[in-house]
């Protein structure tokens, strides 16, 4: 580990989590900026973190630190991580990455141009349980894969102000939960040929329930289904020749998973033994590609190249769907 100082621009509740989590794995966590400083101050309190910034350029600028969280809503992604990114700090932005391909390819630019890492915080994809999984699929064990499902359904407030609801805050079940089957499908399948997307559409114009249909190099075919409105099971499964893998609630936080073959036979049982929510893991790999010296991050479990074409298959699966977030223009501007 290169023993990264971490800051954290923002101090809702995904902040709050990864701050716990820094905590709990013994990071170096060293500041924290919001838009108030009684804000910052409570944050900092609250999880030991030796300076509080009253804006998020204070944070930026701060020289003890070296990379810096962003959990900031979708809209202010691109512009928050651009602002860390020009004063050299690396980033590690929420999920989904920006709010379209167009701000994602601006961020890889700038990153490459300085020389610093730029990830998205896709958790998910650093969890031990997933981490097995692809190994499983490298050794083939599975056959031919032939089908991925996944689902990432809950019941989330209704009000139409809240930002899950508000179409100007990116909100909709897409970018909130449907960046969690789309990423896990890229992960097993990779990009997909073709894209069919179907959604019901709340009271805002923002999907309230979203599904996809994609095909993918080999014939292989992957469905996703994502709700703000109801709660479902939360699994997923990939389908092989060979045997298939069946990832139990909730697949997409540390939890259990089986292989099974074609004649019913268990030949892999696994449960996650984590500490915490498991945001930490995510953090081990960038301090890991710093590390290296690996600016495009390479070697990551999801580099940002990848980041910014699964930002491409959301974009499709919006103009399918017909939504479009107000304020932010293909340029990548918001």
């Amino acid at each position: 580990m290169t023993g990264l100082r971490w800051g954290i621009l923002a101090t809702g509740g995904i902040a709050a989590s990864f701050a716990s989590d820094l905590r709990t794995a013994g990071l170096d966590l060293q500041a924290v900026g919001s838009r108030s400083q009684e804000s910052a101050d409570a944050f900092a309190a609250r999880f030991d973190i030796p300076r509080a910034h009253a804006s998020y350029e204070a944070l930026v600028e701060d020289p003890g630190i070296d990379i810096v969280y962003v959990a900031t809503p979708h809209p202010m992604h691109h512009d928050n991580a651009r602002l860390a990114l020009e004063h050299g700090k690396h980033v590690l932005v929420e999920k989904a990455f920006t709010l379209n391909q167009a701000q994602a390819e601006d961020l890889q630019r700038l990153a490459a141009e300085r020389g610093l890492i730029a990830m998205e915080a896709m958790w998910t994809r650093y969890l031990p349980h997933m981490v097995r999984i692809r190994e499983i699929l490298a050794a083939g064990a599975l056959g031919e894969i032939r089908a991925v499902m996944a689902d990432h359904t809950q019941h989330l407030p209704t009000d139409p102000a809240h930002r899950l609801n508000a179409l100007e805050l990116g909100g909709g079940a897409l970018l909130d939960l449907g960046i969690y089957p789309v990423s896990f499908i890229w992960d097993v399948l990779g990009e997909p040929v073709s894209i069919q997307a179907s959604a019901r559409l709340g009271e805002t114009g923002a999907d309230a329930e979203i599904a996809t249909v994609m095909t993918h190099g080999g014939g292989a075919i992957s469905t996703s289904l994502s709700s703000s409105r109801a709660a479902g099971p939360n699994t997923a499964t990939i389908v092989g020749t060979d045997a298939w893998l069946q990832i139990d609630r909730v697949w997409y936080s540390p939890t259990s998973f089986r292989v099974t073959a074609t004649d019913g036979t268990v030949l892999e049982e696994y449960s996650s033994q984590v500490d915490g929510r498991g945001m930490q893991y995510q953090a081990f790999a960038a301090e890991e590609a710093v590390a290296h010296g690996d600016p495009a991050g390479g070697d990551l479990a999801l580099p940002i190249s990848e980041s910014v074409a699964i930002m491409g298959t959301l974009d499709e699966i919006r103009r399918q769907i017909g939504v479009v977030y107000p304020g932010a223009d293909e340029s990548g501007k918001a």
